[in-house]
Protein backbone atom coordinates (compact mmCIF):
# COMPACT_ATOMS: atom_id res chain seq x y z
CA UNK A 1 0.00 0.00 0.00
CA UNK A 2 1.05 3.38 -0.89
CA UNK A 3 2.23 6.43 1.50
CA UNK A 4 0.18 9.11 1.56
CA UNK A 5 2.47 12.22 0.03
CA UNK A 6 2.81 14.98 2.49
CA UNK A 7 4.61 18.03 2.14
CA UNK A 8 6.73 19.53 4.95
CA UNK A 9 7.84 23.21 5.14
CA UNK A 10 9.93 23.84 8.46
CA UNK A 11 12.22 26.75 9.03
CA UNK A 12 13.02 30.04 12.03
CA UNK A 13 10.64 31.90 12.45
CA UNK A 14 10.20 35.28 10.16
CA UNK A 15 11.98 33.18 7.01
CA UNK A 16 8.78 32.78 4.96
CA UNK A 17 7.15 29.48 5.88
CA UNK A 18 3.44 30.99 5.67
CA UNK A 19 3.41 32.56 2.08
CA UNK A 20 5.80 29.82 1.30
CA UNK A 21 3.11 27.16 2.20
CA UNK A 22 -0.10 29.18 0.77
CA UNK A 23 1.30 29.34 -2.61
CA UNK A 24 2.50 25.91 -2.85
CA UNK A 25 -1.25 25.12 -1.81
CA UNK A 26 -3.01 27.33 -4.08
CA UNK A 27 -1.21 25.77 -7.13
CA UNK A 28 -1.23 22.25 -6.12
CA UNK A 29 -4.91 21.55 -4.62
CA UNK A 30 -2.96 21.51 -1.22
CA UNK A 31 -4.51 22.59 2.24
CA UNK A 32 -2.35 23.61 5.39
CA UNK A 33 -1.44 22.10 8.74
CA UNK A 34 -0.13 24.07 11.33
CA UNK A 35 2.98 22.72 12.98
CA UNK A 36 3.49 25.04 15.61
CA UNK A 37 3.12 24.54 19.32
CA UNK A 38 1.47 27.78 20.50
CA UNK A 39 -1.05 28.93 17.50
CA UNK A 40 -3.01 25.70 18.99
CA UNK A 41 -3.99 28.16 21.37
CA UNK A 42 -7.07 30.26 21.22
CA UNK A 43 -6.49 34.37 21.25
CA UNK A 44 -2.69 33.84 21.12
CA UNK A 45 -2.82 35.12 17.78
CA UNK A 46 -0.14 38.24 17.44
CA UNK A 47 2.51 36.75 19.68
CA UNK A 48 2.54 33.55 18.03
CA UNK A 49 2.23 34.94 14.31
CA UNK A 50 -0.72 32.89 13.32
CA UNK A 51 -1.89 33.44 10.03
CA UNK A 52 -4.74 35.64 9.19
CA UNK A 53 -7.73 35.06 6.82
CA UNK A 54 -7.11 37.38 5.04
CA UNK A 55 -3.51 36.02 3.88
CA UNK A 56 -4.72 32.98 3.58
CA UNK A 57 -6.05 33.80 0.77
CA UNK A 58 -9.02 31.14 0.70
CA UNK A 59 -6.94 28.41 1.64
CA UNK A 60 -7.78 25.83 3.67
CA UNK A 61 -6.03 26.25 7.41
CA UNK A 62 -5.73 23.28 9.91
CA UNK A 63 -4.94 22.61 13.84
CA UNK A 64 -4.86 26.48 14.82
CA UNK A 65 -7.01 27.58 17.78
CA UNK A 66 -7.84 23.92 19.19
CA UNK A 67 -7.55 24.75 22.66
CA UNK A 68 -7.96 27.27 25.13
CA UNK A 69 -4.42 28.07 26.65
CA UNK A 70 -5.18 26.47 29.93
CA UNK A 71 -6.12 23.37 28.18
CA UNK A 72 -2.29 22.28 27.74
CA UNK A 73 -1.47 20.46 24.39
CA UNK A 74 1.14 17.65 24.66
CA UNK A 75 3.34 16.21 21.76
CA UNK A 76 1.15 13.03 21.91
CA UNK A 77 -2.15 15.29 22.00
CA UNK A 78 -1.26 16.86 18.76
CA UNK A 79 0.32 13.80 16.89
CA UNK A 80 -3.03 12.26 16.96
CA UNK A 81 -4.89 15.38 16.10
CA UNK A 82 -2.87 16.03 13.45
CA UNK A 83 -2.75 12.72 11.98
CA UNK A 84 -6.44 12.79 11.52
CA UNK A 85 -6.33 15.95 9.84
CA UNK A 86 -4.04 14.44 7.48
CA UNK A 87 -6.25 11.39 6.77
CA UNK A 88 -9.51 13.91 6.61
CA UNK A 89 -7.43 16.09 3.43
CA UNK A 90 -6.27 13.05 1.62
CA UNK A 91 -10.06 11.52 1.23
CA UNK A 92 -10.78 14.78 -0.09
CA UNK A 93 -8.33 14.24 -2.79
CA UNK A 94 -6.23 17.65 -1.55
CA UNK A 95 -2.46 17.93 -0.47
CA UNK A 96 -1.42 18.09 3.14
CA UNK A 97 1.22 20.82 3.97
CA UNK A 98 2.52 20.91 6.85
CA UNK A 99 4.13 24.07 7.86
CA UNK A 100 5.89 25.07 11.21
CA UNK A 101 8.74 25.74 13.04
CA UNK A 102 7.83 23.46 16.19
CA UNK A 103 10.55 20.77 15.29
CA UNK A 104 9.15 18.08 17.58
CA UNK A 105 5.55 18.41 16.55
CA UNK A 106 6.20 18.02 13.10
CA UNK A 107 8.43 14.70 13.89
CA UNK A 108 5.77 13.93 15.77
CA UNK A 109 3.30 13.47 12.77
CA UNK A 110 5.91 12.34 10.27
CA UNK A 111 7.11 9.22 12.45
CA UNK A 112 5.73 6.86 14.57
CA UNK A 113 6.82 8.07 18.09
CA UNK A 114 5.70 6.41 20.87
CA UNK A 115 4.75 8.61 23.73
CA UNK A 116 4.42 6.68 27.14
CA UNK A 117 2.52 8.18 29.87
CA UNK A 118 5.72 6.00 31.94
CA UNK A 119 8.00 8.65 31.59
CA UNK A 120 5.95 11.02 34.44
CA UNK A 121 7.57 10.27 37.37
CA UNK A 122 6.33 13.24 40.32
CA UNK A 123 9.83 12.25 42.39
CA UNK A 124 11.95 12.61 39.94
CA UNK A 125 10.56 16.10 38.69
CA UNK A 126 10.53 17.05 42.29
CA UNK A 127 14.22 15.90 42.52
CA UNK A 128 15.24 17.69 38.96
CA UNK A 129 13.33 20.94 39.99
CA UNK A 130 15.34 20.79 43.36
CA UNK A 131 18.71 20.32 41.67
CA UNK A 132 18.30 23.34 39.24
CA UNK A 133 17.16 25.48 42.61
CA UNK A 134 20.34 24.69 44.36
CA UNK A 135 23.02 24.29 41.10
CA UNK A 136 21.30 26.50 38.58
CA UNK A 137 19.45 26.06 34.97
CA UNK A 138 22.50 25.83 33.32
CA UNK A 139 23.68 22.43 35.21
CA UNK A 140 20.44 20.87 34.97
CA UNK A 141 20.71 21.35 30.97
CA UNK A 142 24.29 19.68 31.96
CA UNK A 143 22.56 16.53 32.68
CA UNK A 144 20.07 16.64 29.59
CA UNK A 145 23.31 17.31 26.71
CA UNK A 146 24.64 13.84 28.16
CA UNK A 147 21.59 12.28 27.73
CA UNK A 148 20.44 13.75 24.97
CA UNK A 149 22.40 15.96 22.96
CA UNK A 150 20.66 16.71 19.87
CA UNK A 151 17.29 17.55 22.17
CA UNK A 152 19.64 19.72 24.28
CA UNK A 153 20.35 22.24 21.21
CA UNK A 154 16.96 22.53 20.81
CA UNK A 155 15.89 23.58 24.47
CA UNK A 156 17.07 26.71 26.48
CA UNK A 157 18.57 26.04 29.47
CA UNK A 158 16.17 28.29 31.54
CA UNK A 159 13.56 26.49 30.06
CA UNK A 160 13.67 23.83 33.17
CA UNK A 161 10.02 22.62 32.56
CA UNK A 162 10.89 21.39 29.08
CA UNK A 163 14.50 20.50 30.21
CA UNK A 164 13.25 18.28 33.08
CA UNK A 165 10.37 16.62 30.85
CA UNK A 166 13.25 15.97 28.60
CA UNK A 167 15.22 13.90 31.61
CA UNK A 168 12.45 12.11 32.10
CA UNK A 169 11.80 11.08 28.84
CA UNK A 170 15.36 10.02 28.28
CA UNK A 171 16.42 8.51 30.88
CA UNK A 172 13.37 5.57 30.45
CA UNK A 173 15.82 4.86 28.01
CA UNK A 174 14.49 5.96 24.67
CA UNK A 175 15.30 9.86 23.88
CA UNK A 176 13.26 12.05 22.08
CA UNK A 177 15.84 12.34 18.99
CA UNK A 178 16.00 8.29 18.44
CA UNK A 179 12.48 6.95 19.88
CA UNK A 180 10.55 6.62 16.70
CA UNK A 181 10.05 4.17 14.18
CA UNK A 182 10.52 4.72 10.13
CA UNK A 183 8.47 7.06 8.29
CA UNK A 184 4.66 6.88 8.11
CA UNK A 185 4.06 9.17 4.99
CA UNK A 186 6.09 9.91 1.95
CA UNK A 187 7.39 13.52 3.01
CA UNK A 188 8.95 16.11 1.02
CA UNK A 189 11.14 18.34 3.56
CA UNK A 190 12.28 22.12 2.67
CA UNK A 191 14.51 23.53 5.35
CA UNK A 192 13.70 27.30 4.64
CA UNK A 193 17.02 29.49 6.35
CA UNK A 194 19.03 32.11 5.36
CA UNK A 195 22.52 31.90 5.02
CA UNK A 196 22.83 35.54 5.91
CA UNK A 197 21.82 35.18 9.40
CA UNK A 198 21.83 39.11 10.30
CA UNK A 199 19.17 39.66 7.54
CA UNK A 200 17.01 36.96 9.22
CA UNK A 201 17.46 38.97 12.26
CA UNK A 202 16.98 41.99 10.87
CA UNK A 203 13.37 40.42 9.71
CA UNK A 204 13.02 39.28 13.34
CA UNK A 205 13.37 42.57 14.61
CA UNK A 206 10.84 44.31 11.98
CA UNK A 207 8.30 41.70 12.74
CA UNK A 208 8.56 42.04 17.00
CA UNK A 209 7.96 45.61 15.83
CA UNK A 210 5.01 45.03 13.60
CA UNK A 211 3.77 42.60 16.70
CA UNK A 212 3.48 45.56 18.95
CA UNK A 213 2.02 48.13 17.15
CA UNK A 214 -0.54 45.50 16.02
CA UNK A 215 -1.38 45.43 19.60
CA UNK A 216 0.44 42.21 21.11
CA UNK A 217 0.56 43.96 24.48
CA UNK A 218 -3.28 44.52 24.18
CA UNK A 219 -3.68 40.49 23.56
CA UNK A 220 -1.72 39.60 26.72
CA UNK A 221 -3.75 41.78 28.48
CA UNK A 222 -7.16 40.07 27.81
CA UNK A 223 -5.12 36.60 28.11
CA UNK A 224 -4.18 37.82 31.56
CA UNK A 225 -7.93 39.32 31.99
CA UNK A 226 -9.16 35.72 31.57
CA UNK A 227 -7.03 34.17 33.90
CA UNK A 228 -4.22 32.80 32.04
CA UNK A 229 -1.00 34.39 33.08
CA UNK A 230 0.51 31.03 35.02
CA UNK A 231 -0.06 28.94 32.23
CA UNK A 232 2.15 27.31 30.13
CA UNK A 233 1.16 28.69 27.17
CA UNK A 234 1.62 31.78 28.36
CA UNK A 235 5.63 31.33 29.17
CA UNK A 236 6.08 30.83 25.24
CA UNK A 237 8.32 33.96 23.62
CA UNK A 238 6.20 36.64 22.70
CA UNK A 239 3.86 36.49 25.35
CA UNK A 240 6.33 35.75 29.03
CA UNK A 241 8.46 39.27 27.71
CA UNK A 242 5.38 41.32 28.17
CA UNK A 243 3.78 40.36 31.06
CA UNK A 244 6.05 42.36 33.20
CA UNK A 245 4.80 45.44 31.57
CA UNK A 246 1.24 44.34 32.45
CA UNK A 247 2.96 45.02 36.01
CA UNK A 248 4.18 48.57 35.44
CA UNK A 249 7.60 47.85 33.92
CA UNK A 250 8.98 49.70 30.92
CA UNK A 251 7.78 48.41 27.31
CA UNK A 252 11.59 49.01 25.33
CA UNK A 253 13.65 46.56 27.49
CA UNK A 254 10.66 44.19 27.23
CA UNK A 255 10.14 44.46 23.37
CA UNK A 256 14.56 44.28 23.03
CA UNK A 257 13.99 41.72 25.43
CA UNK A 258 11.60 39.68 23.10
CA UNK A 259 13.79 40.45 19.88
CA UNK A 260 16.82 38.56 22.02
CA UNK A 261 14.76 35.60 22.95
CA UNK A 262 13.45 35.62 19.06
CA UNK A 263 16.81 35.90 17.67
CA UNK A 264 18.03 33.07 20.03
CA UNK A 265 15.15 30.43 19.10
CA UNK A 266 15.81 30.71 15.72
CA UNK A 267 19.24 30.19 16.50
CA UNK A 268 18.16 26.91 18.43
CA UNK A 269 15.59 25.69 15.33
CA UNK A 270 18.12 25.80 12.85
CA UNK A 271 20.68 23.42 15.18
CA UNK A 272 17.46 21.00 15.55
CA UNK A 273 16.57 21.13 12.12
CA UNK A 274 19.96 20.55 11.01
CA UNK A 275 20.12 17.02 13.24
CA UNK A 276 16.76 15.86 13.07
CA UNK A 277 15.38 16.75 9.45
CA UNK A 278 16.90 14.93 6.23
CA UNK A 279 15.55 17.88 3.85
CA UNK A 280 16.33 20.12 1.14
CA UNK A 281 17.93 23.48 2.08
CA UNK A 282 16.45 26.54 0.65
CA UNK A 283 18.07 30.07 1.00
CA UNK A 284 15.40 32.71 1.32
CA UNK A 285 17.46 35.78 1.24
CA UNK A 286 19.60 34.20 -1.75
CA UNK A 287 16.87 35.43 -4.68
CA UNK A 288 13.97 37.09 -4.90
CA UNK A 289 10.59 35.14 -3.21
CA UNK A 290 9.51 34.48 -6.85
CA UNK A 291 12.77 32.64 -7.87
CA UNK A 292 13.13 31.03 -4.71
CA UNK A 293 9.36 29.61 -4.39
CA UNK A 294 9.85 28.14 -8.77
CA UNK A 295 12.58 26.22 -7.10
CA UNK A 296 10.49 24.67 -4.26
CA UNK A 297 7.41 24.16 -6.91
CA UNK A 298 9.39 22.64 -9.28
CA UNK A 299 10.94 20.09 -6.69
CA UNK A 300 7.73 19.33 -5.68
CA UNK A 301 6.15 18.70 -8.83
CA UNK A 302 8.55 16.28 -9.79
CA UNK A 303 8.12 14.45 -6.05
CA UNK A 304 4.43 13.60 -6.89
CA UNK A 305 5.27 12.52 -10.07
CA UNK A 306 7.29 10.34 -8.68
CA UNK A 307 5.32 8.86 -5.72
CA UNK A 308 2.21 8.24 -7.87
Amino acid sequence: MKKQPVIVIVGPTAVGKTKTGIELAKRLNGEVLSGDSVQVYQGMDIGSAKVTTEEMEGVPHHLLDLVTPDDEMSVARFQTVARATIDEIASRGKLPIIVGGTGLYIRSILYDYQFTEQAEDPALRAELEAYAATHGANALHDQLKELDPVRAEAIHPNNIQRVVRAIEVARTGQTQTTGSKPALYESLLFVLHMEDRDRLYDRIDQRVDMMVESGLLEEVARLDAAGYRHTKALQAIGYKEMLPVLDGAPLDPAVDMLKRNTRRFAKRQLTWFRHQFDGFWVDMGKFSFEETFKIIYDRTVEFLKAVK
